[in-house]
């Protein structure tokens, strides 16, 4: 959108209107309903998940409408940053995507809202925020509707008994505080001035108000006023705020509740969903979204479903995220919101085919999109031998590999193929600076550092990028149980969104939380599990881990060790032969290893049955279709990495 004023009148007028903001907010927020920052899922049973389909390209900042069954996505911005004027219709209940004409006028940020039969884009920018309603049916071009009083990009909008109310926004030099109404996209009432103008807000309808959420101020910071309109009054004020201060979320209203999720918040985008309820005027947490995302389109085509169509994350993404009322809440025990039908996966896959000493990439059909060697990618020196397992960095530019039995770790361009770091001598061990021995689960983290389970050495390894050795948790060969100064025979080392890392233990089968300086959080004897293999965490108590065993398991657990839910056959097609890493994927189902049956397999948690796999069971090789002990999997969703946001 068209940038900020920066001469110093704009400055002044912006502090002074400021200033009024803040006393108004200040009176507003004293006489408001009571807010309760709830830290717990409440029983409405929404479950929030990657959809089975995804957009045909990454897209952020557009708008959508749910007319007849049917979503219509308009507009929004390219991964290149330009405008687009496509208009897509989608059936969300095949994921079929079709194109349905085009805006006259290409934008982003704009505001869209179903009146009748037809929607109306509101607004918007290109180079310059707009003026332009654009309004088009279920096919064809969006001609002129109508003009608003001025440029408006940034906005919000949502209908309560037949019109449309336009909310918040900026017309290229301040944030808008003029509500305005529209029956039909062609004229105009202001009904009500926000008390806090703001751009960026999260606006949704419930019963005959209409609310807007955090957004940013006349300064450009992210604010935290939840803004209630009530257009029978003409009337708009304050009546709470949000924990934290978030713009560019998205809201929806499904079963009277309005769910605010994502957004930016403390520097970027985040994945927490809050539930309001404007009966009581309560704000609590709802299950987050998959991965951060900020700047989402949402429409809700039936009363108990909604879905968030693209946004940005560190990148443009096609990811939609359906919201789903009715279903049990996912805080003990798996569930997905996967259906028969519908792809297995979101993104691509990336595989660590150990035995074959080499990397796939797969989308959804089982093709080989990418492998690693190859004819332009050679390996690097010493061999790619034994990669035990792989992860997409740099927002999906690079990988990084533990080669287990080659002591070595290296960092690989995508899709280019090229060597871009490598710590470790190939086929020696060691524990002195520069050496490794059996390293596993080597990760990138934020700051740069690598962290690797150097397991022979029984010790958690951090290097920097040039390669010298930072820290580490454990001491040098002393492979037993005893925090913090001895790590029994590590193969685990998860970085969790707190900065700690999560770490399994074979000697003793132990799963331990530390600090990144060494310091014990907890830990858990696991007497259930013979050998845990690469925890993971999937919410505030609640753990993942492999069983390495024969005949080998999945478990969830809690902290106190309780299993909440497991799947472990003890024969036949479904039974795990050494499965050393299971991860939870967006859309609910669990990924898994099955390193000695020669698969890589998805259980539906609801069913346990495997409902995808790639691999022949027990029929290892190079073949089309074939893999040999696969060791490491990671899922690339546009350039997020939904099973480890935490790292770099």
């Amino acid at each position: 959108m068209p940038p900020r004023p920066s001469t110093v009148q704009a400055r002044r007028r912006r502090l002074a209107l400021a200033v009024a903001v803040g006393v108004l907010a200040l009176i507003a927020i004293t006489a408001s309903a009571r807010i309760r920052h709830g830290a717990g899922h409440r029983s409405t049973n929404l479950t929030v998940g990657v959809a089975g389909w995804q957009l045909p390209a990454p897209t952020s900042a557009a708008s959508a409408v749910a007319i007849g069954g049917k979503i219509y996505l308009a507009g929004g911005l390219t991964p290149t940053g330009g405008s687009s004027a496509a208009i897509l219709r989608i059936d969300p209940s095949s994921g079929s995507v079709a194109s349905s004409g085009a805006l006259a006028q290409p934008g982003h940020d704009a505001a869209a809202a179903a009146l009748g039969d037809r929607a109306v884009v509101f607004g918007g920018g290109e180079v310059a925020s707009t003026a332009a309603a654009q309004s088009f049916g279920s096919g064809g071009t969006a001609s002129p509707a109508g003009a608003l009083p001025g440029p408006r990009s940034d906005l919000g909008a949502a209908v309560v008994d037949g019109r449309a109310y336009l909310v918040g926004g900026y017309d290229g030099h301040l944030a808008q505080p003029e509500v305005l109404s529209t029956a039909d996209g062609h004229s105009f009432t202001p009904v009500a001035a926000l008390p806090q103008p703001v751009r960026y807000p999260a606006v949704a309808a419930a019963g005959s108000s209409v609310y807007a959420f955090g957004g940013e101020d006349v300064g450009g910071t992210a604010v935290a006023a939840i803004q209630r309109i009530d257009p029978a009054r003409r009337s708009a004020s304050v009546v709470g705020r949000l924990p934290i201060a978030t713009s560019h979320a998205t809201a929806v209203t499904l079963g009277g509740d309005i769910y605010v999720a994502g957004g930016r918040a403390r520097g970027g985008p985040v994945d927490t969903v809050w539930r309001y309820d404007p009966r009581h005027g309560t704000v609590s947490r709802a299950p987050p979204l998959p991965l951060p995302l900020s700047d989402m389109a949402v429409a809700a085509p039936t009363a108990d479903t909604a879905y968030l169509l693209g946004g940005r994350g560190a990148a443009p993404v096609q990811t939609v995220i359906a919201l789903r009322l009715g279903a049990q809440p996912a805080s003990r025990g798996s569930s997905a919101s996967w259906a028969p039908g519908q792809p297995p996966f979101p993104g691509r896959l990336l595989v660590a085919d150990r035995g074959n000493d080499r990397l796939l990439l797969l989308d959804p059909d089982k093709h080989v999109l990418w492998r690693y060697p190859s004819p332009s990618a050679p390996p690097p020196p010493g061999g790619f031998y034994f990669p035990d397992d792989a992860f997409f960095i740099k927002n999906g530019t690079a990988i990084i590999s533990n080669q287990e039995e080659n002591h070595t770790i290296v960092e690989i361009g995508f899709p280019s193929g090229k060597i871009l770091w490598q710590y470790g001598h190939p086929h020696q061990s060691g524990a002195a600076p520069g050496f490794l021995n059996q390293p596993d689960d080597a990760y990138l983290l934020k700051d740069g550092t690598i962290t690797v389970a150097d397991a022979l050495n029984c010790r958690i390894l951090f290097i920097d990028p040039r390669g010298q050795p930072l820290s580490q948790i454990g001491t040098d060969g002393r492979c037993v149980h005893d925090p913090p100064t001895g790590v029994g025979y590590p193969n685990g080392d998860t970085p969790l969104a707190n900065g700690d890392v999560l770490v399994s233990e074979i000697n003793g089968r132990y799963v331990t939380e530390y600090t990144r300086s060494g310091k014990l959080v907890w830990t858990r004897h696991l007497p259930q599990i013979s050998y845990p293999s690469d925890p993971q965490q999937l919410g505030p108590d609640l753990y993942l881990v492999a069983d390495y065993s024969r005949p080998g398991g999945v478990y969830e657990f809690t902290r106190e060790g309780t299993i909440v839910w497991s799947y472990h056959p003890a024969s036949g097609e479904g039974m795990l032969d050494h499965p050393s890493l299971a991860e939870r994927l967006p859309n609910g189902l669990i990924g898994v290893n099955d390193d000695y049956r020669d698969r890589l397999a998805l259980i539906d948690p609801k069913s346990k049955r495997i409902v995808w796999q790639y691999g022949g069971t027990d029929v290892g090789g190079t073949a089309g279709g074939q893999v040999s002990i696969p060791d490491g999997f990671d899922l690339l969703v546009g350039s997020q990495t939904p099973g480890h946001p935490s790292t770099g």
